[in-house]
């Protein structure tokens, strides 16, 4: 018989009683992890006091790098590497101040046995909240049970019940009760005719989503299945952003400058300035410009119905952000683009709806947004949003809690208040984008839309529906949230119906969701039935959330 020398297995040491371990996953982008760092220091130090007061030790599962200038998890080796060390039974405390890439830990988590508590400061700062949402989202596509909390300053009650129930139980529990299953009886007859009618012609005539690479910053909830979509009627054109780079370079300077010159007139304001490494220059803009055209050639010759681009590795490396390009395809007056050989219009008079980021699960949101408002003969000019942050307001009309919607792309000039002359594109930060590249930037109108989320839940696609009132608040109050935020991203301030802020982190399932205008509060509502009737038919399991259709 054979002799072979077997690995030597050994687990990690287990915790005491009174212990409990934190990890904390972090950016791919070094810059970012350095400049964030700081704040997320502070939100585990009082994490760690918090949880002393309760009795529980926390240590921290991995070492804080003087090299690199920050103790985050940055890659998924790394990831791998520290839960090796880490026992599976730990009680499983990750803390996110910042933005984090999914895929870092989720081999760890995957594979975790003990309780897990995802935790995240409320601040507007970095988008800690949103890489929290991310991470449980993902969780939540992996099956992976877990409990999550969220806290200013780690001293409310809200919190210090949350970690009393999850040192005693292993769980937190929320209320989710603005939360019911689409009971499709209930839904008007017309408008749910029209969303079967829209989800059959799909089935019959597929669509393609065309996704310039696939799982963009560790998203992993961002992406689904072939054998999950393709059911819907919806298909995958699996594009190279490489292609996409080498598109741009048949784009002439002339066919560029005739976009800039478009934008110009129409009174879109560039903030630019000399130096590359800092300001937003007019090379870079042109670029941009030549991703927009690229991008509408691309999508043509390929069938696409919508497109994704991923923007991160790699074309982050390549030419200047995305964002003003995405923001453009999502509205339905856009420059024109033509085609290189035979001159004939791409797409004329419409939105070609543009996924940020790749979020798949925000692209089929967006083609079937797009079918059911047109058919409706509403503008279906739609974007994601991150929930970024939010406040209580009161004053000038308002008394409620109104979120902070804020993304770096993709918001079309029609959800502005005076759209492109109401619009400015400022240089993207360069800790993430570091040849820069403007955005679309503008403060969103009052009106009633309806915000949605699509997202994988127990083997299956789900679908999240409710409805908010934008809202208006003073200029000051504005530039307050913005500067609290990123000042240069398009920010949306929205009051959801029925929806406190802890129901709604508490039920989320990703960072994004997607938003979309309606011209009244009953053209919002036929608007989401149909919606509703369409998703259902094409097979998602829908979920009405908050104060909707009610009878």
């Amino acid at each position: 018989m054979a002799s072979y020398q077997l690995p030597t297995l050994s687990e990690p040491t287990p915790v005491g009683p009174n212990q409990a371990v934190l990890v904390a996953s972090g950016d791919l982008r070094q810059t970012a992890n350095a400049v964030c760092w700081p704040a997320q220091q502070d939100m585990e130090r009082r994490i760690t006091d918090a949880f002393a007061r309760e009795g529980i030790t926390v240590t921290r599962g991995h070492a804080y790098d003087p090299a690199l200038k920050h103790g985050f998890i940055w890659s998924q080796r790394m990831g791998m590497e520290v839960f090796a060390a880490i026992h599976p039974d730990a009680p499983l405390i990750v803390a996110e101040a910042v933005w984090q890439y999914s895929h870092h830990v989720l081999a760890g988590l995957r594979s975790h046995r003990g309780p897990i508590l995802t935790v995240a400061n409320w601040s507007g700062q970095w988008p800690g909240l949103v890489g929290l949402l991310n991470l449980n989202g993902s969780l939540t596509k992996m099956g992976v049970k877990y409990s999550s909390l969220w806290s200013q300053d780690f001293t409310d009650e809200f919190f210090l019940n949350g970690i009393r129930q999850w040192i005693r139980e292993g769980v937190v529990t929320h209320d989710t009760s603005h939360v019911r299953p689409l009971d499709s009886a209930q839904l008007p007859e017309a408008e749910a005719n029209l969303g079967r009618a829209l989800a059959r012609q799909l089935a019959r005539q597929k669509a393609i989503l065309g996704v310039f690479d696939e799982g963009c910053m560790g998203m992993y909830n961002a992406i689904i299945d072939d054998e999950m979509l393709n059911p819907t009627g919806i298909y995958k054109e699996r594009l190279s952003q490489s292609a996409l780079v080498a598109a741009m370079r048949l784009v002439s300077d002339a066919e560029a400058q005739k976009i800039r010159d478009w934008l110009d007139a129409r009174g879109v304001k560039f903030v630019t300035g000399p130096n590359e490494e800092t300001d937003l220059t007019d090379r870079q803009i042109l670029e941009q410009c030549k991703m927009y055209i690229a991008a509408v050639r691309i999508a043509h010759e390929f069938g696409c119905d919508a497109i994704g681009i991923q923007y991160q590795q790699g074309l982050k490396d390549m030419a200047p952000a995305s964002d003003l390009v995405e923001g453009l395809l999502n509205n339905v007056e856009r420059p024109p683009v033509y085609h290189a050989e035979t001159g004939e219009e791409l797409f004329p008079g419409q939105a070609l709806p543009h996924f940020n980021e790749v979020d798949e699960c925000a692209g089929v949101d967006a083609l079937v947004t797009n079918r059911v408002w047109r058919a409706m003969g509403f503008d279906p000019a739609t974007t994601l949003h991150d929930l970024r942050y939010g406040e209580h307001y009161t004053g000038d009309g308002v008394d409620d809690f109104v979120w902070v919607f804020l993304i770096s792309g993709a918001a079309p000039a029609s959800h502005f208040i005076n759209g492109y002359a109401g619009a400015s594109s400022e240089r993207q930060p360069a800790m993430y984008f570091r040849l820069g590249g403007g955005t679309l930037k503008g403060i969103s109108k009052p009106g009633e839309i309806v915000w949605s989320r699509v997202f994988v839940m127990d083997g299956k696609l789900h679908c999240d529906l409710g409805r908010a009132t934008v809202v208006r608040l003073p200029d000051a109050e504005t530039q307050r949230r913005w500067q609290m935020t990123t000042p240069q991203w398009p920010i949306m301030h929205a009051v959801l119906h029925g929806v406190t802020r802890d129901q709604m982190m508490a039920r989320h399932k990703a960072n994004h969701l997607n938003v979309v205008y309606a011209p009244s509060a009953a053209d919002a509502d036929k608007a989401l039935a149909a919606k509703a009737a369409m998703m259902a038919e094409m097979g998602i399991q829908v979920h009405l959330c908050g104060d909707v259709l009610k009878a």
